[in-house]
This record gives C-alpha cells, structure tokens and sequence, in this order.
C-alpha cells in the first residue's frame, strides 16, 4: 500500500471524523500529523505524530508542519479560525505542503458584509432585506441610532442584528429571542458596533437546511442536504450553540423539501460559485469546502442566512461516515483538480452531541438535572465504543471538547463528544445514535432528546406545506 502523509488542523469531533476516515482508507497506509486544540483521546490514537495548540495559532502550525514537511503529502484544515488566519496561504508559502481549505483571501467567513455584498452582485434574491451600518458613515452614536431606528419602522422590529466580524461583541442577536424591545436592540447593537460595521436585516421565518460542496477550485460537487439543530435544548429552545445534532435522509434531499427546492439551492450555489472563481487569479484559491451555505426557505424562495468557508460540524460528520469513495483519493482529486463527482451510501445518519452542564446554559435552566458529583468525574466512553460489536460501521464514537489526562478522559467546556448512527432511513439510525449517547457514562453530560424525532421531523413537514399555501 502507498503511504501517505496528512496533516489534520483540528478542533474537535468534526476533525475526527476526517481522521477516522483518514484511518479506515483500504487504498493507502496514511500517517496522520494532527495540530490539536487539546489532548484528544482519539486523535491521539490514531496519529504517528500530535501536537497541542490551544489558540491554533496559525505560526505554530506552520512550525509543527515545516518539522515534519518530508512526511506530509497534503494537509486539510477543518476550524474557521486559521482559515480565516491565513494559514494555507502561510503553509504552502513556507513549507510547499497544499492545503486543502480556501485561501484567506476567499475564507469569505470572515465578513458577513462581504458576503451580503457578494450575493447581492450574482443572486441578489436570496438575500433579505439588509443594511449596513459602518461607523465610518455616522458622526456619533445618537445619528446612527436614528439610522437604526429609521430602519426598523421599515422592518416592524422583526430584525435579526449581526455583526461583520466573528465573535465580535454579543454575537448575532434576533427579534423576540435575545431582545424584545427597540433599547434592547440596540444596546445589542453597539456591542458590535465598537468593533466595526454591522448588519440588520429582516428576520424571516421557515424552515432551515445545511448545503455543502467539496471544491477542487474549478469544480463544485455538492453533498447531501443536512438539518442542524443550533438552539441548546429540547423543541428548539434556549440559545444557539454550535450545533446540538444533525441528520440527513437516505438520498440528497430532507423530508420537508421537495426535489425542486433542493435543486434550486444547487443552482443558487453553482451560480456563486462559477461568479465568484472568475474573480481568482489562483484557480485553486476556493478549493475545500468553499460554499457551506445555511438557507432558509420560505415558501415564497430560499434565501441565504449566512456562509461558512469550511466543512459543518455537525454536518460534515452526517456524511463522512458513508462515503464509499476513499477520502485519501478524495483529497487528491481535489488537489489535482479533477474531482467531479463523490460516491455516497443510500444510508441515513443522525448525529446526536453530549455537552456538559456548563455549556450552551443548561446547568442555570436546569439545575435539578446536574449530578454536581459526576460533573468533574472522567468520561468512560467504552460501552458506547464497544455498541460495534452489535452495529459495526453503523455506529462511530467521536469525542469532541475531550483530554486525554493521566486519570481518565475529561469534558472541557465545548461539545464534547457526538454519535453518529447510520441506518435505512432516519429513525433506525436516529435509534442507533441515542443508544450510543446513553452508553456514554461520566462529566454530567447532557444532549437534546429531539433531534430527528419524528415529531419534529413532522413539524418541519407541515410548516413547509402551511408556507407554500402562503404564496
């Protein structure tokens, strides 16, 4: 068997995935060079060398890969941060190695501003209704709450405020969730506003998917369309965190859209994308997960809430696992140019996070559901490993936020590890990922019980009808 060298940028299950994959190639010996924002159990087992760099700060990086730059055929990146750093721009520049995640110049990411403005350019109607606030434009605070306010009488209050930047002040905030009232909007506002310029646009109602391509830079193959679930707990309330689960159907569409809506989301993407290239000097420039598109569709059209320049997580790790075609080949297709098409399984898979109390506000919503005695215990993830014996590759184990210590594996503050059930249609593998998480003991750790239920699955089905009707 050839023997290949990759290096993995990770941060947690979504990288492990990548990594197990990586691991499970019947084609090629890989050897795995994993920079770690901390001490995975998994990433360490399956790696020949690993490295910790809690900020994945993009310099370190690049140092980790220009040490062992004679053994590494090709690196992928899966974190926004050192994309959005620069850091395939910085690898190939030093050590030659080719990265497989768009340059920084196209980790479009990083301004919600300049996608706005990009579709606005190619596919103006997938966007709502926005404007920009950029404090270059307005003298003091009291014009540009005018501004505001102004624009809101347009809107009727029914607003969604965001920031340009990632992470920057109190975040992305929305109508009747994080605000109720026009000073609470607007304090929310201006805690974005000292960083830079900020979006409001119109909040719109329906019913959300995740669209995902792989790219060689000149060709787009999209994958199969996945629902996330961001709010934090049960029948989707609470705060977003960074995805509580996911699922997909057995084929390329989810069950409350119809074969026509999915299409129009591949030509809406492909339209970007075939605009957006032509802007390239470097024809390889968008090549990874370029276009990682979160639609809201509405009966009335789909528009686009936001991109990510990188794989989804949860939602990358729906579709790993069912690959037929080897991801070594896959990754050399992609820096070769020629990758047209990916082969899948006709297999569903639901994905079902545990977190610990600390996160996304469950131990204040909760407080009677946390043991504090086992909130500080290790993890044991054995019984939920050993559920392979009984499914086989239709159960995987990702430990996410999890380190490795001298007693035991720990939970840290993020998502902490997930399961992935594939089976014939949603339920069986949604069964399969529920039975996993039970077997996971130790940490307090908690998930939502709805993903992929049949309730919500079915809420979603008639909502989408009720807005159709709407036209």
């Amino acid at each position: 068997m050839e023997k290949v060298g990759i290096l993995v940028v990770s941060y947690g299950s979504r990288e492990v995935a990548m990594v197990d994959a990586f691991t499970r190639s019947t084609e090629y010996n890989t050897e795995l060079y994993v920079a770690d924002k901390q001490l995975n159990p998994f990433n360490l087992r399956n790696s020949t060398k690993h490295v910790v760099i809690p900020d994945l700060n993009i310099n370190e990086i690049s140092k980790f890969a220009e040490a062992n730059k004679d053994r590494i055929d090709f690196g992928i990146v899966g974190p926004e941060k050192p994309i959005i750093e620069g850091i395939r721009d910085l690898i190939e520049k030093k050590t030659g190695i080719p990265m497989i995640c768009p340059t920084k110049e196209y980790a479009i990411e990083e301004s919600k501003v300049q996608q706005r403005l990009l579709f606005q350019k190619i596919v103006p109607s997938v966007n709502p209704r926005f404007k920009i606030y950029d404090p270059k434009d307005y003298k003091n605070t009291s014009e540009v709450k005018k501004a505001v306010y102004d624009w809101l009488d347009t809107l009727d209050n029914q607003a969604v405020v965001k920031p340009d930047k990632p992470a920057a002040g109190k975040g992305v905030g929305v109508w009747g969730d994080h605000f109720s009232n026009r000073e609470q909007l607007f304090e929310h506002f201006l805690s974005n506003y000292q960083y830079g310029s900020v979006i409001i646009e119109e909040k719109i109602e329906g019913e959300e998917s995740s669209f995902q391509a792989f790219c060689d830079g000149k060709h787009l193959v999209p994958l199969p369309d996945t629902r996330d679930y961001k709010r934090a707990f049960d029948g989707d309330k609470g705060p977003n965190t960074g995805g509580m689960g996911s699922y997909k159907s057995t084929g390329y569409v989810l069950p409350f859209l119809t074969r026509d809506e999915r299409a129009r989301e591949e030509e809406i993407v492909t339209r970007i994308f075939e605009k957006w290239k032509t802007t390239a000097e470097d024809k390889t420039a968008l090549r990874g997960v370029p276009l990682y598109v979160a639609f809201m569709h509405t009966g009335k059209g789909s528009k686009i809430l936001e991109n990510n320049s990188r794989p989804g997580d949860p939602e990358i790790i729906n579709v790993l696992p069912i690959m037929k075609d080897d991801l070594v080949d896959v990754c050399y297709r992609i820096l070769e140019g020629n990758l047209t098409r990916i082969a899948l399984e006709e297999a569903a898979t639901v994905v079902t996070y545990e977190a610990p109390p600390n996160y996304g506000g469950y131990a204040d919503a909760f407080p009677s559901l946390v043991n504090p005695e086992e909130v500080d215990k290790p993890v044991d993830l054995k019984k939920a490993y050993a559920l392979s014996k009984k499914y086989g590759d239709k159960i995987r184990v990702y430990p996410g936020s999890m380190e490795l210590r001298g007693n035991g594996t720990f939970a840290l503050k993020s998502r902490a590890v997930c399961v992935v059930g594939v089976g014939e249609d949603i339920q069986a593998a949604r069964q399969i990922s529920l039975e996993g998480v039970a077997a996971i003991k130790g940490g307090a750790l908690w998930h939502r019980t709805d993903v992929a239920s049949e309730q919500h699955i079915e809420s979603s089905i008639k909502h989408m009808d009720a807005l159709r009707r709407e036209k």
